[in-house]
């Protein structure tokens, strides 16, 4: 959502990394590019003013810092403001100390209420709830289908008593949905309302008719983050005309410039709470402000890809390959799948490597990841056999040949996991020596198309001494005792 607003930050503040010190010319030339950076990230004027007003009076306001260069100071202002302007702290659902808790979902037609219903509850249900989906949403051609599909996908009980497409009235289901939650010991309700392509009177009032009638704990207003402006507007009416606790941005992972996200908070003074990031009904997240500000200046969100890690992640798993590094067992190809899959279930392998720090800068290389290679790689390992798996030392010429035939993989393929594991099985060794790993870096053949060529390495000088030679020719490094240096010598 934001890559052109992070490209363009990441473009300005590198101009300051050379510098010792910022001038004030240094401090305006920065404000005008950021003033331009957020106007085509369509973020609101009023908002963009306020921010460049703050950035350039605490920029001119820096001092000489003996630990961070002009560039880091003025990413740690940036980094402070970006973090006020979306809501600062996080913010969390309030339950009602006498249940059924009730949510109101409400929003314009297409911004994706129905869909965010759907993952609010599943998400609410991973947590320990028991939430109850109501089909208030009368009016939207197969609105209470869709609502039915959606809480079938989540494994929630749906409450729908009228057909939709026109026929019933939604405030006597809403709280006749209330009820049938307090007699089904529900302690949640999230009721799915009508929206409107437009704002009007007549939404409006039905709205505040279902709250009352419900008595709402809390009403979240679904954003489009495709709608800029528009939306951030509309929010302003739903606001004056209905009143809203907090904010919900749909679609979030879109190619919009995230304008919206950045305006809405300001604009309303309502806190945004969550985000959906994508089609499925596990891609929506708590929103942090702290760590989109990170993401947005491409700082990456680490907290964010731990989370996803220990969601995917089998307890029993981790536990077992713990101890296996604590035994100082082997980790295997076996093993080695396990984590592969992992990865595979946390998401789409750029969107998980999205959130490292820098990845804007790998754009390009992220949209080639293929991420069919995660299961090229399970096709090869599942065509090993139990022994082979558990030790790739076996694997001879032969062996190598039926796996590639098995798997419908070439042998170069075959060699290419092999050595991919050997790195794997190396860095897991350091992990439980205490060592800081080297790293592993992507699946061979995940990155398709041309890549950069990279510059021919220097050879080394050869020593003069023939053990010396042989010994750095095998890669080894050899200390010799005194009385032995002049005997080896040339």
């Amino acid at each position: 959502m934001f890559e052109q607003l992070t490209r363009r930050l990441s473009g300005s503040l590198k101009k300051f990394k050379s510098k010792g010190t910022l001038s004030q010319g240094d401090v305006e030339t920065f404000t005008r590019e950021l003033r331009i950076s957020l106007l085509e990230a369509d973020v609101a004027l009023s908002v963009v003013e306020e921010f460049c007003a703050e950035v350039l009076e605490k920029g001119l306001s820096l001092q000489k810092s003996t630990t961070l260069n002009p560039a880091q100071q003025l990413t740690r202002i940036v980094h402070d403001e970006l973090l006020k302007i979306l809501g600062g702290e996080t913010t969390q659902l309030s339950f009602s100390k006498r249940p059924p808790t009730v949510i109101l979902l409400v929003g314009l037609q297409g911004a994706g209420k129905t869909t965010l219903a759907g993952k609010l509850a599943l998400l609410l249900k991973k947590q320990g709830h028991m939430p109850l989906l109501v089909a208030a949403d009368l009016q939207r051609p197969n609105a209470v289908n869709q609502l039915e599909t959606v809480a079938a996908q989540a494994g929630v009980k749906i409450f729908a008593p009228e057909p939709g497409n026109g026929k019933g009235n939604p405030i006597k289901v809403a709280k006749a949905g209330v009820k049938f939650a307090e007699q089904k010991v529900h302690d949640v309700v999230i009721i799915d309302t009508a929206g409107r392509l437009a704002v009007d009177k007549a939404l409006m009032k039905e709205i505040r008719e279902i709250r009352e009638s419900t008595s709402a704990h809390q009403v979240l207003f679904v954003i489009d983050a495709m709608t800029g402006q528009d939306a951030v507007r509309t929010a302003e009416e739903f606001q004056q005309g209905v009143g809203f606790d907090a904010i919900v941005m749909s679609k979030l992972d879109g190619d919009a410039r995230g304008g919206a996200a950045l305006s809405v908070k300001r604009v309303t003074g309502k806190p945004i709470m969550f985000a959906s990031v994508g089609e499925k009904l596990t891609d929506f997240e708590i929103f942090y402000p702290d760590r989109m500000a990170s993401r947005i200046l491409d700082m990456g969100d680490m907290l964010t890809l731990l989370e996803k890690s220990d969601e995917v992640l089998d307890e029993s798993q981790k536990k077992k390959l713990q101890a296996k590094l604590e035994a100082g067992d082997n980790f295997t190809l076996e093993d080695f799948l396990e984590q592969m899959n992992a990865i595979k279930n946390m998401g789409p392998i750029s969107k998980v490597l999205s959130m490292l720090p820098g990845a804007n800068a790998m754009k390009g290389q992220l949209d080639q990841i293929d991420d069919n290679e995660i299961k090229r790689t399970a096709a090869i390992i599942q065509s090993m056999t139990p022994l082979e798996r558990r030790d790739p030392k076996v694997l001879n010429a032969s062996r190598r040949l039926r796996i590639a035939r098995g798997s419908g993989m070439q042998v170069s393929d075959v060699n290419s996991l092999v050595e991919r594991f050997t790195q794997a099985a190396k860095m897991m060794k350091q992990v439980a020596a205490g060592k800081v790993p080297s790293g592993i870096g992507l699946p061979p053949g995940s990155v398709k198309g041309p890549q950069k060529p990279q510059p021919p390495k220097k050879k080394k000088s050869k020593s003069g001494n023939p053990a010396k030679r042989a010994a750095e020719e095998r890669g080894e490094s050899i200390t010799l005792p005194n009385e032995f240096k002049n005997l080896l010598k040339d």
